[in-house]
């Protein structure tokens, strides 16, 4: 099988040259597609394997209203529907990029569309630049692409681009020679979520079930919870811990976190694996930075955050407390995406009744009993029967909470073993 090298030959035949010397040297067989739109100067004589005539034909095959598409998306299109069928077919060990902007966003929309744990390599500068950070966290939020930091361009040639060039290339072969690692292994894997402020009753789940689990962590700080939307429709968990699903609340109100969009409480609705809800994060709304408080701020002024309890980690991170009304309406919400699970019985909502983090228990800056009492009150009230409510009469980050949250689990998947369900491995 081929590792793919990716690339625009009109702007840096010399870079490809030299990483696909250097693939073969070590014994691999290389593929170059070549990526140019027509804006470099170079005439190539190097002769790739599939043209970028080849790919704009298939980008305009399968991308709608091609016509009135840039040659970019086109291109885009092109690599991404070639690069999925090469791995759909079992012909690719690997994919190396070396681009400037344009073919970075190119190479890395096909990139995001190979699985987990196949090597993926991007060899740019542009992806340090931090007006972009934000275009480019899309992608490296979710897929596990390796970024090689060019600093200078990587046109022509020099002893600097010869040596990004070798060092690449050596490296996604190390990848490759080192063996696909199996997502496959002897213990069911457990996605869970979590944060800073529930991250010892993280902490406590994990004391608990690791002996016979595989433990995963997603930092649900919006990013996070998009690798979780990524990550769990591919079948790699045999079950979730949503400890901490407040990227919903904000992505409701309003708040750095919401990111993740409408699907976040949907990310197992179609699939047999147990999942437990928790209400982590359902108290706060992260608003920071705290320059937005006097700033004419659209969500500091609608929501009136500035009239509330507020905690102030530092000037960037700011979190405001859930008005008693908000939290009647995300409670309503979540019920609503609970109740959409296909295998409701497999679903449990475990419910800390001191506290949701440890900034709202007794004594904390948040502190707000009767919001959290809302909560439990109205999402009991709109959940189907099938799914199970353990109210905990403690905190989130306690030990009680979390071996409530782990009973749950293994309640949940003996259901899924008596159903014949199947548990997946990690």
């Amino acid at each position: 099988m081929p590792i793919a090298i990716v690339g625009m030959l009109d702007e840096r035949e010399p870079a490809l040259r030299r990483i696909k010397e250097q693939i073969e040297l070590r014994g691999h067989r290389a593929l170059l597609l070549d990526i140019s739109v027509g804006n470099g100067a170079i005439i190539p004589s190097l002769e790739a394997d599939v043209s970028c005539a080849e790919l704009a034909e298939l980008g305009e095959r399968h991308l709608e209203d091609a016509k009135n598409k840039p040659a970019t998306a086109i291109m885009a299109r092109g690599l991404r529907t070639k690069i999925a069928a090469l791995h759909e077919n079992g012909q690719l060990e690997g994919i190396i990029a070396i681009t400037g902007m344009t073919g970075a966003l190119i190479s890395l929309d096909a990139m995001e569309e190979l699985p987990f744990g196949m090597p993926k390599l991007l060899i740019s500068g542009t992806t340090a630049q931090p007006v972009h950070a934000s275009q480019f966290a899309n992608y490296f939020a979710v897929k596990d692409i390796t970024v090689m930091n060019t600093v200078v361009d990587t046109v022509g040639m020099n002893a600097l681009v010869r040596a990004l060039a070798v060092n690449g290339a050596n490296a996604i072969c190390g990848m490759v020679e080192g063996g696909r690692q199996s997502l496959q292994g002897a213990a069911t894997s457990i996605a869970i979520t979590e944060f800073g402020f529930c991250d010892r009753g993280a902490h406590y789940i994990r004391d608990i079930l690791e002996k016979d689990y595989d433990l995963v962590s997603f930092h649900a700080t919006g990013l996070g919870d998009k690798a979780l939307l990524d990550l769990v429709p591919q079948g790699i968990f045999g079950a979730l811990i949503d400890l901490v699903p407040g990227a919903f609340t904000e992505h409701l109100l309003g708040g750095n976190r919401g990111i993740a969009g409408p699907d976040r409480l949907s990310v197992a609705s179609a699939l047999p694996i147990p999942y437990i809800f928790c209400p982590g994060g359902f108290d706060i709304i992260s608003c920071g930075p705290i320059g937005r408080k006097n700033g004419n701020d659209p969500l500091w002024t609608s929501r009136k955050l500035a009239e509330r309890k507020l905690y102030l980690q530092d000037a960037h991170r700011v979190q405001a407390r859930m008005s008693p009304e908000e939290t009647e309406y995300v409670a309503v919400a979540a019920a609503g995406k609970l109740n959409q699970y296909q295998h409701r019985a497999r679903v449990k909502a475990v419910i800390p009744l001191k506290g949701f983090s440890s900034i709202s228990i007794e004594g904390g800056p948040l502190h707000d009993p009767a919001a959290d009492r809302i909560f439990g009150l109205t999402i009991k009230k709109h959940l189907h029967p099938e799914i199970e409510v353990v109210e905990v009469d403690s905190d989130i980050n306690s030990p009680e909470f979390a071996r409530a949250a782990a009973n749950a689990l293994l309640r949940a998947l003996r259901q899924q073993s008596a159903t014949g369900g199947t548990a997946q491995h990690g």
